[in-house]
Protein backbone atom coordinates (compact mmCIF):
# COMPACT_ATOMS: atom_id res chain seq x y z
CA UNK A 1 0.00 0.00 0.00
CA UNK A 2 1.33 3.49 -0.82
CA UNK A 3 2.39 5.22 2.37
CA UNK A 4 4.72 7.73 3.99
CA UNK A 5 7.95 6.29 5.31
CA UNK A 6 9.07 9.48 7.01
CA UNK A 7 8.07 13.10 7.49
CA UNK A 8 11.10 15.38 7.28
CA UNK A 9 11.61 18.98 8.31
CA UNK A 10 14.66 21.25 8.22
CA UNK A 11 16.04 24.12 10.26
CA UNK A 12 18.05 27.08 9.05
CA UNK A 13 21.70 26.11 8.60
CA UNK A 14 24.62 28.23 7.43
CA UNK A 15 25.80 26.81 4.11
CA UNK A 16 28.30 28.56 1.85
CA UNK A 17 27.21 26.92 -1.45
CA UNK A 18 23.68 28.30 -1.01
CA UNK A 19 22.88 31.55 -2.82
CA UNK A 20 21.88 33.22 0.46
CA UNK A 21 24.61 31.59 2.55
CA UNK A 22 22.07 29.53 4.48
CA UNK A 23 19.53 26.84 3.71
CA UNK A 24 16.82 24.57 5.06
CA UNK A 25 17.44 21.76 2.59
CA UNK A 26 18.87 19.36 5.16
CA UNK A 27 15.61 17.75 6.29
CA UNK A 28 15.52 15.22 9.13
CA UNK A 29 12.80 12.69 10.00
CA UNK A 30 10.57 13.61 12.92
CA UNK A 31 8.26 11.52 15.06
CA UNK A 32 4.62 12.19 15.69
CA UNK A 33 2.08 14.09 13.60
CA UNK A 34 3.16 17.21 11.68
CA UNK A 35 0.64 19.91 10.82
CA UNK A 36 0.40 20.54 7.08
CA UNK A 37 -1.33 23.63 5.69
CA UNK A 38 -1.14 25.97 2.72
CA UNK A 39 1.40 28.80 3.07
CA UNK A 40 -0.20 32.16 2.39
CA UNK A 41 2.62 33.52 0.21
CA UNK A 42 5.99 32.01 1.14
CA UNK A 43 7.41 29.26 3.31
CA UNK A 44 6.84 25.57 3.76
CA UNK A 45 3.53 23.80 4.19
CA UNK A 46 4.90 21.82 7.15
CA UNK A 47 4.91 23.35 10.60
CA UNK A 48 8.45 23.89 11.83
CA UNK A 49 10.09 23.47 8.42
CA UNK A 50 12.48 26.21 7.29
CA UNK A 51 12.90 27.51 3.73
CA UNK A 52 15.65 30.05 3.04
CA UNK A 53 15.27 30.74 -0.68
CA UNK A 54 11.59 31.66 -0.84
CA UNK A 55 12.00 32.92 -4.40
CA UNK A 56 12.56 29.41 -5.73
CA UNK A 57 11.17 27.14 -3.02
CA UNK A 58 8.04 26.90 -0.94
CA UNK A 59 4.90 28.95 -1.33
CA UNK A 60 1.38 27.71 -2.11
CA UNK A 61 2.34 25.76 -5.26
CA UNK A 62 5.39 24.13 -3.66
CA UNK A 63 4.15 23.66 -0.14
CA UNK A 64 5.21 20.02 0.20
CA UNK A 65 8.00 18.15 -1.61
CA UNK A 66 7.95 14.36 -1.85
CA UNK A 67 10.56 11.88 -3.05
CA UNK A 68 10.20 8.12 -3.38
CA UNK A 69 12.33 5.77 -1.29
CA UNK A 70 12.55 3.53 -4.36
CA UNK A 71 14.22 6.34 -6.31
CA UNK A 72 16.55 7.12 -3.42
CA UNK A 73 17.55 3.45 -3.42
CA UNK A 74 18.30 3.59 -7.14
CA UNK A 75 20.48 6.65 -6.60
CA UNK A 76 22.20 4.97 -3.65
CA UNK A 77 23.13 2.00 -5.83
CA UNK A 78 24.37 4.28 -8.61
CA UNK A 79 26.40 6.52 -6.29
CA UNK A 80 27.63 3.76 -4.01
CA UNK A 81 26.53 5.47 -0.80
CA UNK A 82 23.67 5.50 1.66
CA UNK A 83 21.03 8.17 1.15
CA UNK A 84 19.06 9.01 4.27
CA UNK A 85 15.43 10.23 4.24
CA UNK A 86 15.31 14.00 3.76
CA UNK A 87 18.75 14.28 2.13
CA UNK A 88 17.19 15.42 -1.14
CA UNK A 89 15.26 18.08 0.77
CA UNK A 90 12.02 16.14 0.64
CA UNK A 91 9.36 16.68 3.28
CA UNK A 92 7.82 13.28 2.61
CA UNK A 93 9.79 10.15 1.82
CA UNK A 94 7.23 7.82 0.26
CA UNK A 95 6.94 4.13 -0.58
CA UNK A 96 4.74 2.52 -3.20
CA UNK A 97 4.22 5.67 -5.32
CA UNK A 98 5.98 6.25 -8.65
CA UNK A 99 6.26 10.00 -8.23
CA UNK A 100 7.66 10.46 -11.74
CA UNK A 101 4.45 9.09 -13.25
CA UNK A 102 1.93 10.99 -11.15
CA UNK A 103 -0.12 13.48 -13.15
CA UNK A 104 -0.16 17.22 -12.71
CA UNK A 105 -3.31 17.90 -10.72
CA UNK A 106 -3.63 14.48 -9.07
CA UNK A 107 -5.11 14.62 -5.59
CA UNK A 108 -3.84 12.45 -2.75
CA UNK A 109 -5.13 12.06 0.78
CA UNK A 110 -2.10 11.58 3.00
CA UNK A 111 -2.83 11.36 6.69
CA UNK A 112 -5.70 13.78 7.19
CA UNK A 113 -4.45 16.27 4.59
CA UNK A 114 -5.38 16.43 0.90
CA UNK A 115 -2.53 17.36 -1.42
CA UNK A 116 -2.47 18.12 -5.16
CA UNK A 117 0.47 17.48 -7.50
CA UNK A 118 1.83 20.69 -9.04
CA UNK A 119 5.42 20.73 -10.33
CA UNK A 120 8.60 18.70 -10.57
CA UNK A 121 11.61 19.72 -8.52
CA UNK A 122 14.31 21.54 -10.52
CA UNK A 123 17.83 20.97 -9.10
CA UNK A 124 19.83 23.95 -7.87
CA UNK A 125 23.35 24.71 -6.70
CA UNK A 126 22.38 24.25 -3.04
CA UNK A 127 21.27 20.69 -3.83
CA UNK A 128 24.57 20.14 -5.65
CA UNK A 129 26.47 21.43 -2.63
CA UNK A 130 24.65 19.05 -0.32
CA UNK A 131 25.33 16.04 -2.53
CA UNK A 132 29.01 16.83 -3.14
CA UNK A 133 28.92 14.85 -6.39
CA UNK A 134 30.75 16.21 -9.43
CA UNK A 135 28.28 17.40 -12.07
CA UNK A 136 25.33 16.59 -9.83
CA UNK A 137 22.84 19.01 -11.41
CA UNK A 138 23.47 17.53 -14.87
CA UNK A 139 23.38 13.97 -13.53
CA UNK A 140 20.10 14.53 -11.68
CA UNK A 141 18.58 16.25 -14.70
CA UNK A 142 19.50 13.47 -17.14
CA UNK A 143 17.94 10.79 -14.92
CA UNK A 144 14.61 12.66 -14.83
CA UNK A 145 13.30 11.32 -11.53
CA UNK A 146 12.74 14.71 -9.86
CA UNK A 147 10.15 14.01 -7.20
CA UNK A 148 6.95 16.03 -6.96
CA UNK A 149 5.77 19.22 -5.35
CA UNK A 150 2.26 19.49 -3.93
CA UNK A 151 -0.11 22.24 -2.92
CA UNK A 152 -2.28 21.74 0.16
CA UNK A 153 -6.00 21.60 -0.63
CA UNK A 154 -7.14 20.50 2.83
CA UNK A 155 -5.03 21.11 5.91
CA UNK A 156 -4.37 18.23 8.26
CA UNK A 157 -1.64 16.20 9.88
CA UNK A 158 0.77 13.67 8.41
CA UNK A 159 2.67 11.08 10.41
CA UNK A 160 5.27 8.54 9.34
CA UNK A 161 3.42 5.36 8.38
CA UNK A 162 0.27 7.12 7.16
CA UNK A 163 -1.31 5.62 4.04
CA UNK A 164 -1.39 7.65 0.84
CA UNK A 165 -4.67 7.29 -1.05
CA UNK A 166 -5.20 8.50 -4.60
CA UNK A 167 -8.40 10.58 -4.52
CA UNK A 168 -8.64 11.92 -8.07
CA UNK A 169 -6.67 11.43 -11.29
CA UNK A 170 -7.27 14.04 -14.02
CA UNK A 171 -8.06 13.21 -17.64
CA UNK A 172 -4.75 14.11 -19.31
CA UNK A 173 -1.30 12.54 -19.67
CA UNK A 174 0.99 15.27 -18.34
CA UNK A 175 3.20 13.52 -15.83
CA UNK A 176 5.78 14.96 -13.48
CA UNK A 177 8.50 13.33 -15.60
CA UNK A 178 7.17 14.94 -18.79
CA UNK A 179 6.97 18.34 -17.11
CA UNK A 180 10.52 17.98 -15.83
CA UNK A 181 11.89 17.05 -19.25
CA UNK A 182 10.05 19.99 -20.82
CA UNK A 183 11.32 22.46 -18.23
CA UNK A 184 14.93 21.28 -18.47
CA UNK A 185 16.54 19.50 -21.44
CA UNK A 186 13.61 19.22 -23.86
CA UNK A 187 11.82 22.60 -24.13
CA UNK A 188 10.23 21.46 -27.38
CA UNK A 189 7.89 19.45 -25.12
CA UNK A 190 6.57 22.56 -23.37
CA UNK A 191 3.41 22.90 -25.52
CA UNK A 192 2.35 19.39 -24.46
CA UNK A 193 2.07 20.62 -20.89
CA UNK A 194 -0.89 22.77 -21.89
CA UNK A 195 -2.98 19.59 -22.03
CA UNK A 196 -3.14 19.90 -18.24
CA UNK A 197 -5.07 23.17 -18.63
CA UNK A 198 -5.88 25.06 -15.46
CA UNK A 199 -4.09 22.44 -13.37
CA UNK A 200 -0.75 23.95 -14.42
CA UNK A 201 0.82 26.52 -12.16
CA UNK A 202 0.92 30.04 -13.59
CA UNK A 203 4.69 29.95 -14.02
CA UNK A 204 4.70 26.70 -15.99
CA UNK A 205 1.70 27.70 -18.13
CA UNK A 206 3.42 30.98 -19.01
CA UNK A 207 6.54 29.14 -20.17
CA UNK A 208 4.52 26.70 -22.24
CA UNK A 209 2.51 29.46 -23.88
CA UNK A 210 5.64 31.46 -24.71
CA UNK A 211 7.00 28.41 -26.51
CA UNK A 212 3.98 28.54 -28.83
CA UNK A 213 4.51 32.23 -29.61
CA UNK A 214 6.80 32.68 -32.65
CA UNK A 215 9.77 34.99 -32.25
CA UNK A 216 9.24 38.38 -33.90
CA UNK A 217 10.90 38.62 -37.29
Amino acid sequence: MPHVLSVNIGTRTDFDPAALGHTGIGKRPVTGPVQVSAPIEVGSGLAGDHISDSRNHGGPDQAVYAYAREDLDDWAAELGRDLTPGLFGENLTTAGIDLSDVLIGERWRIGTAVLQVTNPRIPCRTFAGVMEESGWVKTFTRKAVPGAYFRVLEAGTITAGDPAELVERPDHDVTIRLAFRALTLEPELLPRLLDAGDLLTDVVRSRAERRLTPDPA
